[in-house]
C-alpha cells in the first residue's frame, strides 16, 4: 500500500478491524519509511450487478444514485447520515444474495420505498413522488392513505409502550 505522505510502497497493519457495515476491513497502517499512520479499508470485489432500467437498458449498480435520491428527499428532515448509509447497506444487501448478475430498477425502488416508509413518512412521500411521478393528485391522496395507514399503528403502539 502506497504512503499518502511519501508514496513509498511498503507499509506494516498495526491494527486491523471489521467496518461498521460488516463488509468492510478497516485497516491502520504505518509507512516503513517517513512512519506516517493512515488508514485503508478493504471490501471484497464483487461481480458487476447490472440494473435493468424500464426502457430495457442496463447500468451498473450504484450505492450513490441511491444516496443521492435519498439525501434529496429527506432534506431538513431528521434523518441521520448513519440511518442513510444503514439503509443504503440493507438494500444493497438483499439485492446482492436474492439476485446474481440483474436486477430491475422497480425491485430497487420498492427498496428504497420500503425502508423509507419505516424511516421517515415525509422522506418516503417525497422519494415516491419522484419515484413513481405521480400524474394527478389522485395517485398523490392515493399514497397518502397508505403512510398514514401505517402512523396510526405506530403511534398506538408506542403509547402502549408509554403506559406500560
Amino acid at each position: 500500500m502506497r504512503c499518502p505522505k511519501c508514496h513509498y510502497n511498503k507499509s506494516s497493519v498495526v491494527d486491523s478491524r471489521q467496518a461498521e457495515d460488516g463488509n468492510t476491513i478497516r485497516r491502520r497502517r504505518e509507512c516503513e519509511n517517513c512512519r506516517t499512520r493512515f488508514t485503508t479499508f478493504e471490501r471484497v470485489e464483487e461481480l458487476p450487478l447490472l440494473v435493468v432500467k424500464k426502457d430495457g437498458t442496463r447500468e451498473q449498480f450504484s450505492r450513490d444514485k441511491i444516496l443521492n435520491g435519498i439525501i434529496q428527499s429527506a432534506q431538513k428532515r431528521p434523518v441521520s447520515s448513519s440511518d442513510i448509509e444503514a439503509v443504503i447497506s440493507r438494500i444493497e444487501q438483499k439485492v446482492r444474495s436474492e439476485y446474481e448478475n440483474e436486477v430491475s430498477s422497480v425491485v430497487i425502488g420498492n427498496l428504497v420505498m420500503d425502508e423509507l416508509a419505516e424511516l421517515d413518512e415525509i422522506t418516503y412521500v417525497r422519494f415516491a413522488s419522484v419515484y413513481k411521478s405521480f400524474k394527478d393528485v389522485d395517485e398523490i391522496e392515493k399514497l397518502l392513505q397508505e403512510i398514514t395507514s401505517r402512523v396510526p399503528n405506530k403511534k398506538k403502539s408506542s403509547e402502549k409502550n408509554e403506559t406500560d
